[in-house]
């Protein structure tokens, strides 16, 4: 194969992979201080939205961004108040934020339908950017990618090299005991669904700012459950999470290449390839690491502190 196509599917692999990324290490973060939070896909969908409306309207893609993690946040901070303020089901509270979310974005999106603009530019570094086959993979992606995998690299040594980290860790693990020894746990737990709902909103940003530059109803395609898939079955590791992601963006290449081929099988079949391929590698995988793929102790588990 020529290796211009090599390293052009190999582009759309990692485009398709960062939207993950990005929303799964925020909610890796999220579980890791033991509250589960559903509303992952609400939050991109509404992200999206509010970041492309956004950009359209002021012609900035950063302040496009920068709306989308706003919208993110608020959306979080809705669900931490019922799930961490008032003790409410997370479950329930989840899927609730959820509804709302894609109720919000169609709201929000309805004058912007079809509505297009220029995407993010790419970066190029001249001598680094023209290199065969690996230069524009690894020298001329767009900032939201090097921002994923510094996303991942910063919570992977935040978890395990700061005090802060194994705070957050200790709270998830045994809430009651880590209040017992001082720790604050609701506030912790707190800024921890904010900073996951920063990444979801701006894993939706991506979608309408980056990915496919304009703004559609349903445009996150169950990519905040994906999300949720990856952080499980990648054992609540950044860096499998990240590898579950480039799985996901491999399996998307491929339907589309196998759709374009006209193979035989069901379009509605080959679409649901991504999901399908991503969430069975990656129960083998946790699978054969039993060891390390035990969930934060207190996960899910409501906290009222004792009066």
């Amino acid at each position: 194969m020529n290796p211009d196509i090599i390293e052009l599917v190999l582009i759309t692999i990692v485009t398709a992979a960062t939207p993950l990324v990005i929303a799964g290490v925020g909610e890796l973060v999220v579980e890791r201080s033991g509250v589960l939070n559903l509303g992952v896909e609400g939050m991109m969908i509404v992200g999206a939205a509010i970041g492309f409306a956004a950009a359209f309207l002021t012609g900035s893609a950063l302040i496009g961004a920068l709306a989308a993690i706003a919208s993110g946040m608020l959306m979080s901070a809705l669900f931490g108040l019922l799930a961490i303020g008032l003790a409410a089901n997370q479950v329930a509270s989840g899927l609730a934020l959820t509804i709302l979310g894609l109720g919000t974005a169609g709201l929000a999106g309805a004058g912007f339908v079809g509505q297009k603009r220029d995407s993010v530019p790419h970066l190029y570094i001249p001598g680094l950017s023209d290199l065969p086959f690996v230069g524009k993979l690894i020298f001329g992606q767009d900032p939201f990618v090097y921002l994923g995998v510094a996303l991942v690299a910063g919570v992977a040594w935040f978890l395990r090299r700061t005090r802060a980290g194994l705070t957050l860790r200790a709270v998830g693990e045994n809430h009651a005991s880590a209040h017992a020894l001082g720790m604050r746990v609701r506030r912790i737990r707190f800024l921890a669904v904010l900073f996951g709902g920063a990444c979801a909103g701006l894993a939706g940003g991506y979608l309408s700012l980056v990915y496919t530059p304009f703004w559609s109803p349903g445009m996150t395609a169950g990519r905040g459950w994906i999300a949720l898939a990856l952080v499980v079955f990648a054992s609540w590791r950044p860096w499998r999470v990240y590898a579950g992601a480039l799985l996901f963006g491999g399996a998307t290449v491929l339907q589309l290449h196998a759709q374009a081929a006209s193979i035989g099988l069901p379009g509605q079949l080959l679409s649901a390839l991504p999901y399908l391929a991503t969430i069975l590698a990656l129960v083998v995988l946790s699978a054969r690491d039993r060891r390390g793929s035990i969930a934060p102790g207190s996960l899910g588990a409501p906290f009222v502190p004792d009066r």
